[in-house]
């Protein structure tokens, strides 16, 4: 591309024959009025542009189902060059040759027969908007020069960048190989602990055959083609500043950054402020799926800039898990940090979907049921409950070693990698009772006092005659309302979160993306995308609430008969007395209020005044 004159027939046709791909001049495909108007020495307007820029873009689409080609055309708009490149944007590379007015100017003067003449050149110029993601090539090179140039930054450079080889890192290579994406990745040396660790993961699968390793950020970084696109898979914390820092030297304006760990949506913000400023683009990107996940398809949150997303959207939306309408599970979510943010509620969802099933756990086993037929009563729960937490609970369960259950042989400490604490932490910060996430995060902690768990044990010795009056149904329907409850305490964050953040977050496309990939996919994330459209909040939605007015009744009775008989389940509790709070019209918060106006003059408005006015009163007299 560039305008008239600077010897894009010229370099085209070297180029075909250097890569035996066809070539084709646009100037050829111009309808004949197109070409009689700039014969009479009058410029084309976008509209007389429009046909023909759709022609080369069918003629592109066509050859690439065959060996790809190069085609030359001035292209001098950003508009122009989205047209062209419509529907194959991630198999299109861009050679902007580049060149002053006076000299382009002259050799338009020295050639013949051709219609465009140099006074159409000015407004060739005019119009030129530069291209940013192009090999930019100056014409006073000689055409072999130029080749050499193209062929150097064309064939030997790769599309994308994975620095960080740990589990995810791994899974996710294998996924962008398989889809056929040019792969440079990285993962550092350490003499005597991790050495060839790109390279000996190369050599390990065949997909990865013609990927580029590197242990040197430098070497990396140049193997990338522009604007490069490097992902960093490293633990969230002070090592992504590190790494940033590492790799900011070698980068230039324009490339894009991608950290697909689990950071705080704070530090993402700080991040993505700081490398804009140094013309660097910033995307946090939220990935749920697991090893497993990464490999096969995960859900991908990445939060940024949208331009910057764009760029990357070939990439992540390949290796995406893909919906029920083989849609992609990864969609741009909003500005900075909100990528990770949504990653983090997520996280604290899971806590408390797993939280569930441990409580189920409990009651099914306190009613006499081992674990292989608790696994037989939950494969019975999956026609109407269906999720990827249950399918594995189910899994577990059913796993022996010897004679005995595995569960029953693994030490009750859960630990936890601290997203569930940041949700806990900015839930309170925002001011959003998502009390369940809290619940399950605090019975992680709770299970981590084992030694005093066990004295506390003797000292309250148990009844083991438990007369738990619930039925298998009892704990479906608690479980259902539960799982309601949970999920909208945790988009009422994320609601809330993008209202203070600006984000303007879409409910429906993020409940879409959660359907596929991620921990948390279920039948029920799969309703929430069409009740996400009529509304923010899940407590409005009719269906919804006939549900919750059926549930009840045995989320009442299952949490009454445990606490009789002393089973710890603090989550169905909580959905339950969270419920009962939330829908009472006048609560006893007045009193609360009046207790605050006492001890501390904070004030207080009145039913009985709609004005909004504050009073105080001195309770003493």
């Amino acid at each position: 591309m560039g305008v008239s004159g600077v010897g894009k027939s010229t370099i085209g046709n070297l180029l075909s024959k250097k890569l035996n791909i066809p070539f084709f001049d646009g100037d050829d495909f111009h309808p004949e009025e197109n070409v009689l108007k700039m014969s009479k020495g009058k410029a084309l307007n976008d509209s007389d542009r429009l046909g023909w820029l759709k022609v080369l873009n069918n003629l592109a689409i066509e050859k690439l189902k065959e060996t790809g080609c190069v085609i030359v055309c001035s292209a001098l708009k950003q508009s122009y060059r989205n047209i062209l490149s419509t529907n194959i944007n991630q198999s299109v590379k861009w050679v902007y040759l580049s060149g002053s007015f006076e000299i382009i100017e002259e050799r338009i003067n020295n050639r013949e027969g051709h219609f465009m003449s140099s006074a159409l050149l000015k407004s060739q110029f005019d119009i030129l908007e530069e291209p940013k993601n192009a090999i930019k090539i100056d014409i006073n090179l000689t055409p072999n020069e130029i080749i050499k140039v193209i062929e150097k930054e064309l064939l030997n450079k790769s599309e994308f960048g994975l620095f960080g080889l740990g589990v995810m890192g791994k899974s996710l290579t294998r996924n962008l190989a398989n889809n056929k994406v040019r792969l440079s990745i990285f993962n550092r040396h350490v003499d005597g602990v991790e050495e060839d660790v790109a390279k000996n993961f190369k050599n390990q699968f065949e997909e990865l055959s013609k990927a580029l390793p590197f242990d040197s950020i430098e070497p990396f970084v140049k193997s990338l083609e522009k604007p490069r696109k490097i992902m960093l898979m490293v633990n969230a914390g002070k090592i992504v500043d590190l790494v940033i820092e590492d790799l900011l030297p070698f980068l230039d304006a324009g490339d894009i950054l991608i950290d697909g760990g689990n950071s705080n949506y704070n530090k993402t913000k700080e991040r993505f402020d700081y490398l804009k400023s140094k013309n660097i683009h910033f995307l946090g990107a939220g990935v749920s799926g697991g090893e497993e996940g990464a490999l096969k398809g995960p859900s991908i949150m990445p939060g940024g800039e949208k331009d910057a997303y764009k760029e990357v959207k070939p990439f992540l939306e390949a290796i995406a898990a893909k919906d029920v309408n083989n849609l992609p599970c990864c969609t741009h979510i909003g500005s900075d940090g909100s990528g990770h943010f949504v990653k983090m509620v997520h996280n604290g969802i899971e806590y408390v979907e797993m939280q569930l099933l441990v409580e189920v756990f409990v009651m099914l086993k306190s009613l006499g049921n081992n674990p292989d037929e608790i696994a037989n009563i939950l494969e019975s729960w999956k026609e109407s409950t269906n999720s990827y937490l249950l399918e594995i609970t189910i899994d577990i369960l059913r796993k022996k070693e010897g004679d005995d259950w595995l569960v029953n042989k693994i030490m009750d400490k859960a630990g936890n990698k601290g997203t569930g604490n940041w949700t806990t932490i900015t839930t309170a910060q925002l001011g959003v009772p998502s009390t369940m996430i809290a619940s399950a995060l605090f019975t992680r902690y709770i299970s981590f006092y084992k030694e005093e768990r066990i004295h506390l044990s003797k000292s309250f010795e148990k009844d083991e005659t438990l007369n738990l009056n619930i039925e298998n149904t009892d704990i479906l329907k608690a479980y259902q309302f539960a799982r309601i409850i949970n999920h909208y305490q945790g988009f009422k964050l994320i609601y809330e979160a993008s209202v203070n953040y600006k984000w303007d977050l879409n409910l429906s496309e993020l409940s879409r993306i959660w359907t596929n990939g991620c921990i948390i996919k279920s039948d029920l994330m799969l309703e929430l995308v069409t009740v996400f459209k009529t509304t923010n909040n899940i407590l409005t939605d009719k269906g919804i609430i006939e549900k919750l007015k059926t549930l009840k009744p045995s989320v009442k009775k299952v949490v009454s008969e445990c606490i009789l008989n002393e089973l710890p389940i603090p989550n169905f509790s909580e959905s339950i007395n969270f419920f009962n709070g939330f829908k009472v019209a006048n609560s006893s918060a007045n009193l609360i209020q009046a207790q605050r106006d006492y001890f501390g003059a904070h004030t207080y408005q009145r039913i009985d005044d709609t004005s909004n006015k504050f009073y105080h009163t001195n309770w003493k007299k």
